[in-house]
Formats: C-alpha cells, sequence, structure tokens
C-alpha cells in the first residue's frame, strides 16, 4: 500500500444553465469532452490512463453505459475500463475516492476522476405498462427528484431542517447572495481559468458559466416564493439544473514523477457516510467530522473548506453540525468555507460537481501558498461524501 496518491492535473467544462448553451451535447459527449482536454492540458499521453472513473447522477434515466460511451468518444484507448458511479450528487467525489483507494491498494497507478451530467437531455420516463389499455398516458419526470421512500421533497425536509437548527430564510438567502459575489469576484480575478476549458456548442464557443447571476440582490431574493412545499427554500437560494463535466488526474505520486507530472496535492483520505433519509443538509458534517477523525484532525485546523452548496441552507447547517452547535465557530468555518462561491452561482450538474469542488479547493490552496482543506457533498437521500487534501507550501 502507498500514502502517496496526488492529483496531477484537473478540468472541467463552463458549467451550463439547463436548457442552455451545453444543451445539445449528451452526457457522453461532455465526458469525451472533458478527458480530451484534460489530456492536452497535462500532455498526459492516453496509454498512461489506466482507466476513468466518472459519476453521474441521473444514470438511471439517462442512457446505457455513459461512461463507456465517454471513453470511446475520446481519445482513451477502446482498451481503457471505464464505471459509472450513481450516489447521486456525491457520484464524482465518489469516483475520485474510489480512484485513491484502488491507487493506495497498489491496484492502479494512474487514473481519471470525475463525473458528468447533462440534466438538459435527461428524459421523460413512460410507465412501461398500466392500468388501461385506453385514456391519458402519465409521464414521470425523474429531475423533480422524488422518491416514495420520503414523503416530503427534498426541498421541503432540507427547509425543515435548517429551521430545526435556526437557520431561517434571511439567513439563507444571505448565503445566496454572497455565493454570487464572491463567485464574480473570483471570476474578475481569473480564479476560474485555471479550471475551466472552452467548449464548442454548435456555432458558439462557451468560455464562462453561465448561471451566476450579476444581478442579483437581497430584495429579488427576498420577493421569489418558496418552491416544492417548502418554507424556505426558492429559486434563488438553491441552485439550478445545470449541464457539465469536471475531472482530475489521480496518480502514485512516483508515476508522477516519472511522467514529469504536477504534485497539485496529496490526497491524504476519503470518507463516504449515510445517515437518515431527509440528512443531507448535514451529511457532509458527518463525513468531514468522520475523516478529521481518522487524522487526528479538528475543524478549526482546516484552510479552507469546499461544501456543496445543493442548497444555501446545506454549509450553514453542516458548518454548525461541524462546530458542534458553537455558533462563533461555526462563523469562523464559514468564512473559509466557499470562498469563491458555490453552487448557488456556479451550477450543479450533479455528477460532476463532486469533482469540482476538489479542483477548486487545491486551486485555492495553491494560490494561498498550501494549506489542509476539505470538500464535501451530500447526495441520494442522506448520502455523503468528503475527501481531505493537503498541498505543501
Amino acid at each position: 500500500m502507498t500514502d502517496n496518491v496526488v492529483i496531477a492535473g484537473y478540468a472541467r467544462t463552463p458549467f451550463g444553465r439547463f436548457g442552455g448553451a451545453l444543451r445539445d451535447k449528451s452526457a457522453a459527449e461532455l465526458g469525451a469532452f472533458i478527458v480530451d482536454a484534460l489530456l492536452d492540458k497535462t500532455g498526459l499521453a492516453p496509454e498512461e490512463v489506466e482507466a476513468a472513473y466518472f459519476g453521474v447522477g441521473m444514470i438511471g434515466a439517462a442512457t446505457l453505459t455513459p461512461a463507456r460511451q465517454a471513453v470511446l468518444l475520446s481519445r482513451l484507448a477502446n482498451e481503457t475500463p471505464s464505471f459509472a458511479i450513481d450516489r447521486a450528487c456525491c457520484s464524482g467525489m465518489t469516483a475520485l475516492g474510489l480512484g485513491f483507494k484502488d491507487i493506495r491498494a497498489g491496484e492502479a497507478d494512474l487514473l481519471l476522476c470525475g463525473g458528468f451530467e447533462s440534466l438538459s437531455q435527461t428524459p421523460n420516463l413512460l410507465p412501461r405498462s398500466r392500468a388501461k389499455s385506453l385514456g391519458p398516458v402519465v409521464l414521470d419526470d425523474p429531475l423533480l427528484m422524488r422518491t416514495p421512500v420520503v414523503a416530503s421533497s427534498i426541498a421541503g425536509y432540507t427547509s425543515a431542517e435548517a429551521l430545526r437548527h435556526g437557520i431561517d430564510r434571511a439567513r439563507q438567502d444571505e448565503w445566496a447572495l454572497a455565493s454570487h459575489r464572491r463567485y464574480f469576484e473570483a471570476e474578475a480575478a481569473g480564479y476560474f481559468e485555471d479550471e475551466r476549458v472552452a467548449i464548442q456548442a454548435g456555432d458558439a464557443v462557451v468560455a464562462a458559466d453561465e448561471s451566476p447571476r450579476a444581478d442579483t440582490s437581497a430584495e429579488k431574493l427576498a420577493r421569489l416564493s418558496p418552491v416544492h412545499g417548502s418554507q424556505t427554500i426558492t429559486a434563488g437560494n438553491a441552485p439550478g439544473l445545470n449541464d457539465g463535466a469536471a475531472l482530475l488526474v489521480v496518480v502514485r505520486e512516483e508515476k508522477a514523477r516519472a511522467l514529469r507530472l504536477p504534485v497539485l496535492a496529496r490526497l491524504r483520505g476519503y470518507a463516504q457516510v449515510a445517515d437518515g433519509p431527509t440528512s443531507g443538509s448535514y451529511t457532509p458534517a458527518i463525513a468531514i467530522g468522520r475523516l478529521l477523525a481518522r487524522h487526528g484532525l479538528k475543524p478549526a485546523g482546516l484552510d479552507r473548506i469546499e461544501i456543496n452548496e445543493a442548497f444555501a441552507a446545506t454549509p450553514l447547517v453542516s458548518t454548525l453540525r461541524l462546530a458542534d452547535d458553537d455558533s462563533a465557530l461555526a462563523d469562523r468555518l464559514r468564512a473559509r468555507t466557499n470562498v469563491h462561491g458555490g453552487a448557488v452561482a456556479i451550477g450543479h450538474p450533479l455528477g460532476a460537481t463532486g469533482a469540482r469542488l476538489v479542483m477548486t479547493l487545491i486551486n485555492d490552496l495553491n494560490r494561498r501558498g498550501g494549506g489542509v482543506g476539505v470538500a464535501a457533498i451530500c447526495g441520494g437521500f442522506g448520502q455523503g461524501d468528503a475527501v481531505l487534501v493537503e498541498v505543501e507550501g
């Protein structure tokens, strides 16, 4: 076994709006594009890639073997094994975690790990059989993200959990507004140019994320009505439905040195957890807590934190849980969390976001001169993932 697992490269597409510039790109096409873009960016030869692991959050509603299709559409050899992971929003981070485990166990040296999603192309579902041969046919839209396992909508139970933790609508709107402002400050400074690769879509070249709204204001957010039966969740304090892909080169350090690849960060640990089906607002905290306990670390010792903004409520609840309900400590943790904006602004293509969080974290730690950070995400009715990374000064 080896503890020397590193990230040697990363890239993502701009994240497109639902029905936006990337709407005509299939999920597999987005995956193939980011594979080739990452090979170009790193100078990595396709034959050096031993396997590709992709998260695809809507795999059940999309297409047969999307990961394999992405490999076949890319420059990777046909002999490159692949698999797609369906752990909902966690999927892209789970792909990275599985790659981390494989390399630590000595089963691989160099992998591509991340995810992709085309929510714009997610089909409606038609029942194969029905009680009556004549009459209306009811279509099911998987993008409503409902399940008979939980009576409430995701927005409904997330709102209830936030209120139970004392986090009201105003706090959630305030975080959402900050997400957009932080994003545009980072964008103006060229922060995301280290992550993003422009993509051709029809006659246009898409180089920027489509969801961030420069004109967002507290007044506009306050006027929005709650959605899906929730008390506090609105279209303004939740991310949109998005298209995009994100990918990282995960490699044993000795292999990276031999190939003259840069060591951008060291992966120190990975954790996946699950709790009750309505626990999504704080499963990132559970995953981070488990990961830190394994490594003898405390939340206050983290230099940077990325927690996916599945809703603005999620980082607010999770940081409070990480702080053991100490509001002063929670505020200190929040000052280090999503400092360049999050999914409320950037967007949330389900399978890609977990990988995007990790590259954004590494990007930030490198820019600040090193440090230790954690990225975490919730997904799929009470699941959570976290990744611990270290960047040397």
